[in-house]
């Protein structure tokens, strides 16, 4: 005999309500594993975006528009196939015709690239430079080379050789002193009153600046920087760099330099130059562009809220530019101006140049930028390297 259709709809109806509550009892085992998390509190959103200690959301990591004093620790732990893109991010894919989980994981590389970046830094400084200066009062001399951007609120500090001539380009667009990256010529970049240095200003605004504005910093591997920097000064025409550095170099360094050479100070080689770096009394002071990171832009006590690298230059500028609100048709550009037939430096060539030396010599060039090889993450360059 069938039962009754009474007994059949209360059946159904427990069926309803147990995998309703099994769905409950998941979603808060979720949440209870969240809040189990060291740092991280959890409130659900009316999106059910997963909002950080910081009040920051996770699910926005890839639309960092808002300004913020520095950017959020992104935890690992917290991102997965779960979080959602946010209803704006969803229509910008759309709008850019990328797959929306392609972009979004590839901003999420970025974002844990820059997080563990800024930890591998705080750590050095930690172990290095105990304290981190905290109480010190920044002086204008460990300013002098970041520059003011205050539109998009963005400090940039000038590293040469690592792509400073294109980030000062894009600084004159975001100030509006300059409507395109591709007009602007190389002069016009680093002889010029449209770009303001953190020095400029007073005590109070320097402070003021620093304690709310996205510092940015990009590197670059150091032994490859170095060799950039002589190919471009000494083994190229320079009206400045032969004469002022050239021959003080040849004239300490070469013996029976012939009258031409002491003359011009052209036709320094490699290891004149490597010579003179690591020479304590130089005949010549430091220069800017062989100048370690450590010592130029003073990141353990700047505290940069992003760390670009040269190596991946595009992607990391573009970041950067997205997280201070840049306009959306402005992205980094690429182009070479200075000796734009000349082979770009690379790595392959960075081992010729360096090959040119002995293992002494190598050594102690490598002690010279031993702190930029440790706070930035680069690998040792060559494998008899201690």
């Amino acid at each position: 005999m069938a039962p009754p259709s009474s007994l059949l709809f209360s059946l159904w109806l427990l069926m309803v309500l147990g995998a309703g509550s099994v769905l409950l009892l998941c979603h808060l085992q979720d949440v209870l594993v969240l809040q189990k998390m060291p740092g991280v509190s959890v409130a659900v959103a009316p999106d059910k975006e997963v909002m950080l200690a910081d009040g920051s959301i996770a699910s926005v990591v890839f639309d960092l528009g808002q300004q913020r004093s520095s950017p959020p620790v992104f935890d690992d732990s917290l991102v997965g196939s779960r979080h959602q893109v946010t209803k704006r991010r969803r229509k910008l894919l759309l709008k850019s015709g990328a797959p929306a989980g392609a972009e979004e994981e590839h901003q999420l590389r970025l974002a844990r690239t820059q997080d563990a970046r800024r930890r591998r830094l705080d750590e050095v400084c930690a172990l290095y430079q105990p304290g981190g200066a905290v109480e010190q009062r920044v002086s204008r001399r460990q300013v002098s080379r970041v520059y003011v951007e205050d539109r998009s609120r963005l400090l940039y500090c000038e590293v040469p050789k690592a792509g400073c001539s294109n980030w000062k380009r894009v600084l004159m667009v975001l100030g509006g002193s300059a409507t395109s990256t591709q007009h602007i010529p190389h002069d016009a970049v680093h002889y010029t009153d449209r770009l303001r240095r953190l020095e400029s200003y007073d005590h109070a605004a320097i402070a003021a600046r620093l304690g709310s504005y996205t510092k940015v910093l990009f590197v670059r591997e150091p032994f490859e920087r170095l060799v950039s920097a002589f190919r471009d000064k000494f083994e190229s025409p320079n009206s400045y760099y032969h004469p002022v550095f050239g021959r003080p170099i040849i004239s300490r360094y070469r013996t029976n330099a012939t009258h031409a050479a002491l003359r011009t100070g052209a036709g320094v080689t490699f290891r004149e130059f490597v010579q003179y770096l690591l020479d304590v009394r130089r005949p010549v002071g430091m220069d800017i562009h062989w100048e370690p990171v450590s010592q130029l832009c003073h990141p353990c006590l700047l505290r940069y809220s992003f760390i670009g690298k040269f190596e991946s230059l595009k992607d990391d500028a573009d970041f950067v530019l997205r997280s201070v609100g840049a306009p959306a048709n402005l992205s980094f550009p690429d182009f070479k101006d200075r000796n734009p037939l000349a082979e770009r430096t690379s790595s392959e060539m960075t081992q010729k140049y360096f090959s040119l030396l002995d293992t002494t010599e190598r050594q102690k060039a490598y002690d010279f930028y031993y702190m930029d090889y440790l706070m930035f993450n680069y690998p040792k360059p060559f494998k008899d390297l201690h």
